[in-house]
């Protein structure tokens, strides 16, 4: 599903605590971008990801529409909270 609603393929590595590692990834690349060190090198090391997921292209009409309608209710939510 969350390869579908965002139309991007979905990665894993096989590790636990795998999220924690990916913020760790985050957290290093902020503190040395200043740098110039872009993220791809931050990762180099990283253990190598695998495709667990790939979208469906028939779900792309589907959550497109689904992302504007959320965006119009969105919309109206903000206009009456700041009249």
């Amino acid at each position: 599903v969350l390869s579908d609603v965002f139309n991007a393929p979905v990665y894993t590595i096989d590790l636990s605590n795998s999220a924690c590692l990916g913020s760790a990834y985050r957290a290093v690349h902020g503190l040395v971008a200043e740098s110039g060190v872009s993220f791809s090198d931050v990762v180099k090391t990283a253990p190598e990801p695998r495709r667990a997921a790939t979208p469906d292209p028939r779900a792309r009409e589907v959550y497109d529409w689904l992302l504007k309608r959320y965006a119009r209710l969105e919309e109206r939510v903000l206009q009456k909270s700041h009249p």
